[in-house]
């Protein structure tokens, strides 16, 4: 049984741990955010920052995609490729009947312009935990590919830890680099997804529908802290943190 929520198995030693994920984003996010956003804040920082093993870089025609490491290097036609010299590692270290069995670090999807990126991880869950794959939150995206977002039942699939890009732009080198998150891994319980609470919900039509119940939470949200020209400046963040302190 695992002590943590998650273990992470890192495959290649060269390549980045994952990291907790970042209030600040690294520090892209406005100063004022950060101060008095905290719903921002604590979305930021929901999770694990998990890094490219090595930089590459992409290019998709509308048709087919090319690779490259370095650039220096030729590019190369893209249909399966390992990280460098790990098939000989992997191979000297597993059992004989999962010889040739490495995962690849990159692979085309089905589609034209979909990739598949492996993180060099493998993950392991307790018990009724899952991870969402999502791309790092609130860090400014690329105009030159989207990350496809799944939930990977991690405590019963020991597998490796991926994510899928579609690439956007055509004719143009898309770079991943060791220094920038490639993904964002976020822990969830799975009653958090289950049929039964994704089900249940109500929804009011018309603020005539509102209860006295109500008016009075929204009292205590809008008014009762000061109208707007009065209200302490990061209110619900001052007031969040505190709660958040009074219960560790």
């Amino acid at each position: 049984m695992l002590d943590s929520v998650v273990k992470f198995y890192n495959l290649i030693p060269e390549s980045r741990s994952p990291q907790r994920a970042d209030k600040s984003v690294g520090g892209t996010i406005p100063t004022r955010a950060y101060r008095f956003c905290e719903a921002l804040r604590t979305a930021s920082a929901f999770g694990w920052y998990v890094f490219p093993p090595i930089d590459f870089s992409l290019v998709f025609d509308g048709t087919d995609t090319i690779w490259r490491f370095n650039d220096d290097e030729p590019w190369y036609n893209l249909s399966a490729v390992q990280y460098p010299g790990f098939l000989d590692i992997f191979n000297s270290q597993c059992p004989e009947d999962l010889t040739d069995c490495a995962p690849p670090l990159i692979a085309t999807g089905a589609e034209p312009g979909i990739v598949q990126i492996w993180s060099g991880l493998i993950a392991k869950t307790q018990k009724d935990w899952s991870l969402l794959i999502r791309s790092p939150a609130n860090l400014p995206k690329s105009a030159k590919y989207e990350s496809y977002e799944g939930i990977i039942e991690t405590d019963v699939w020991f597998g490796p830890l991926f994510t899928n890009i579609r690439i956007t732009k055509t004719d143009v080198p898309v770079d991943f680099r060791r220094e920038r998150p490639l993904m964002q891994i976020q822990p969830l319980h799975r009653s958090t997804y289950s049929e039964n609470v994704l089900n249940s919900f109500d929804s009011v039509e018309s603020v005539s529908e509102f209860t006295d119940e109500d008016w009075s939470d929204y009292r205590k949200t809008i008014t009762q802290p000061g109208k707007a020209d009065k209200r302490e400046k990061g209110f619900y963040a001052k007031h969040t943190r505190r709660r958040k302190a009074a219960e560790q």
